[in-house]
């Protein structure tokens, strides 16, 4: 619950990645630079999986719509929206167009980030992304419109979707269908922008996808050594009537960075979380670096698919991979392949 979200990449200096906070917006998922160490230059396998995305595409949203897949990444130098498509999740082709290329005047353009695409009906998608609001000058979540996956898709309204001042700002937005049709929104308050908690949330949406149509629930907060100080980046699935909500900690921008997995009876919890990381650069023995910004797709077959974005080994760009995700006893694991 997706940054990135996402965006601002650290230039790396002699191999040590130098990041320039900026305020409430300091990164791509808006984390406080602050108090982390720098990331070193080493690390990372060879042997390792391979991008699907050999380039810097970070927060990856996936849609299933037609029979094909539509990956949406965090801005670049050229476009708000990054969009890539393929027919099996392994051979991706890259598009030249912006999915979102016009920003309203009440949005200040260069930090679009974590966009998600949801079809809320038959040929109609909605997207809910990471932008910077003009007033007050903070990441909020906007929504736009398209009557095609890849866009052009159109901010609605005058005015975010979400953007709560006295909670820092709000970003990552993700979606989730519950067992009766209704569409709900999470996204992540953006608090560690301003030293307040960062809680992962959740509201029911309109049938439309362009309102919110009832009050935010909190879900989980940093609460974890690991964490460090924010949670981000919520991703939801039910498997055999258990709730499982993945969610992406700690700072964006080095090896710290890691998947996080919680469970719950109802969507109203109660939330519990494991106590260490889902997914990480130890559980993969530096083989990638720095994992998050996850979502989970299913492909043709049925079964699960997780996807992430991954340092390089310099720190210089967040690519995209896929990993079998599956489930043994009702338990996630991704299934790394060396």
């Amino acid at each position: 619950m997706p940054q990135g979200v996402r965006r601002a990449v650290g230039v790396v200096v002699a191999g040590v990645l130098a990041l320039a906070a900026a305020g409430c917006a300091a990164g791509p998922s808006g984390p406080d630079a602050s108090g982390s160490a720098a990331p070193s230059a080493s690390g990372g396998s060879e042997a390792g999986p391979a991008p699907v995305i050999d380039r810097d595409f970070p927060d990856p949203d996936v849609l299933e719509t037609g029979g094909r897949y539509y990956l949406y990444a965090t801005n670049d130098s050229r476009r708000n929206v990054q969009v890539a498509v393929t027919d099996d999740l392994s051979e991706w082709e890259v598009l030249d167009d912006d999915a979102l290329p016009v920003l309203p005047d009440w949005v200040i353009p260069g930090k679009t980030w974590a966009p998600e695409v949801t079809e809320v009906s038959p040929g109609r998608f909605v997207m809910y992304t990471t932008t910077t609001n003009f007033d007050p000058a903070l990441q909020c979540i906007a929504v736009a419109t398209s009557d095609s996956p890849t866009g052009p898709f159109e901010i609605v309204g005058e005015a975010m979707l979400i953007c709560p001042e006295d909670e820092g700002g709000a970003i990552d937005a993700s979606t989730f269908r519950d067992e009766s049709g209704g569409l709900h929104l999470l996204w992540k308050n953006d608090g560690n922008c301003c030293g307040l908690d960062t809680w992962l949330q959740m509201a029911p949406l309109t049938s439309d996808g362009v309102a919110l149509a009832g009050p935010s629930q909190p879900l989980v907060m940093q609460t974890l050594e690991w964490e460090g100080d924010l949670v981000e980046a919520p991703t939801l699935v039910q498997r055999d009537g258990v709730y499982h909500l993945f969610y992406s900690a700690s700072f964006y921008g080095d090896e710290s960075y890691a998947v996080g997995h919680a469970t719950a009876p109802a969507l109203a919890g109660p939330w519990t979380k494991d106590e260490e990381p889902f997914f990480s650069t130890a559980s993969t023995d530096g083989a990638l670096l720095g994992p998050g910004g996850q979502d989970i797709v299913t492909d043709a077959a049925g079964d699960d698919v997780f996807v992430f974005h991954a340092w390089d080994p310099l720190f210089l760009a967040r690519k995209v991979f896929t990993l079998p995700l599956v489930w043994e006893g009702g338990v996630p694991r991704v299934v790394v392949e060396r």
